[in-house]
């Protein structure tokens, strides 16, 4: 009798451990369950303990609005303004012939000129800047270095504006096809070569006169092996060709500014032409003039630093 008795506990017998086993985990399922069940005494420990219920969760999605609930979006930050009042594109001056005038921020590439800024002058010797930029990333594109006695010459066309070297270095880089180059490179719209007329015949405009300098500040002329060279010298131009846009501007800063200017008497058409080009950290600036041959030389050079004298704010 004893062996049946065991027998029977074995085959399906509930012994008292197991009962309280399983009485322990369905007391444990109820309290879990008060706890999270809206409205239980035990619910707002819950909610202390693990954050807002799923009712409160609810009412905050669906609050409206308000202005004070909104983020405060974070303004974005400001340009420092360019030294230039562009507010107006007109300049009143009594100047002889034709003028005329553009500015580009370079950190947003906008241009800002006169009416007539889409109009063509030949550009004298301002144009070297772009040959001697054509000559340096070429030669850097080649796997080749330009020797001392080539940089020399370059300086001399920058600095002096060398005539004979200019040409040399000219039908080195091509001749018209170095100017096509700088149409296509500096995303130009207006300018052209003169066919065989040469450099100093090449047609351009202020506006893109503009885009011409950024096209060397950003490297895209010279290459950037090059640029900080190209600029150095323009940033030291001298002698007679040291006038125009950066004379406008206070002493201590002209050092800052590269420059190349062209300037030229065409006898065919009884005119002189006088072109500046300016490059300064955050814009570029390309004035040009033309009038009577009779007038000389300082008349237009005058004429590009008045010009830029009556852009600068006050």
């Amino acid at each position: 009798m004893a062996g049946d008795r065991r027998s029977r506990r074995r085959d399906g017998g509930t012994s008292p451990l197991q009962l309280f086993a399983i009485a322990a985990v369905l007391l444990g399922l109820v309290l879990v369950s008060l706890r999270l069940l809206p409205g239980s005494p035990l619910a707002s420990t819950a909610v202390a303990r693990w954050g807002d219920s799923p009712e409160s969760a609810t009412r905050a999605d669906e609050a409206p609005t308000t202005r004070s609930t909104r983020p405060t979006p974070k303004p974005s930050p400001s340009l420092e303004p360019l030294p230039f009042d562009l507010s107006t594109t007109e300049v009143d001056l009594d100047l002889d012939g034709w003028w005329s005038w553009s500015v580009m921020d370079t950190r947003t590439g906008t241009i800002t000129g006169s009416e007539n800024m889409s109009e063509t002058s030949t550009t004298a010797s301002l144009i070297k800047a772009w040959i001697v930029a054509d000559y340096l990333r070429r030669t850097d594109d080649d796997g080749r270095t330009p020797t001392d006695a080539k940089l020399a010459d370059l300086t001399l066309i920058i600095r002096d504006s060398d005539n004979t070297r200019t040409e040399r270095l000219y039908t080195e880089v091509g001749r018209s096809a170095s100017i096509k180059r700088m149409v296509s490179i500096c995303d130009m719209t207006d300018s052209s070569p003169a066919a065989d007329r040469g450099w100093s015949r090449t047609n351009l405009s202020t506006r893109d006169t503009t885009r011409l300098g950024k096209c060397i500040a950003d490297g895209d002329a010279a290459g950037p092996e090059w640029t900080d060279w190209l600029l150095k010298e323009m940033r030291l131009v001298r002698g007679v060709g040291d006038f125009g846009i950066r004379k406008a501007f206070p002493t201590s800063e002209r050092k800052q500014i590269a420059i190349k200017n062209g300037w030229v008497d065409r006898t065919q058409e009884q005119e002189i032409h006088v072109n500046c080009l300016a490059v300064a950290d955050d814009w570029t600036m390309g004035v040009m003039v033309r009038y009577p041959i009779n007038r000389g030389y300082e008349y237009g050079m005058d004429n590009c630093q008045k010009i830029t004298e009556a852009l600068l704010r006050v």
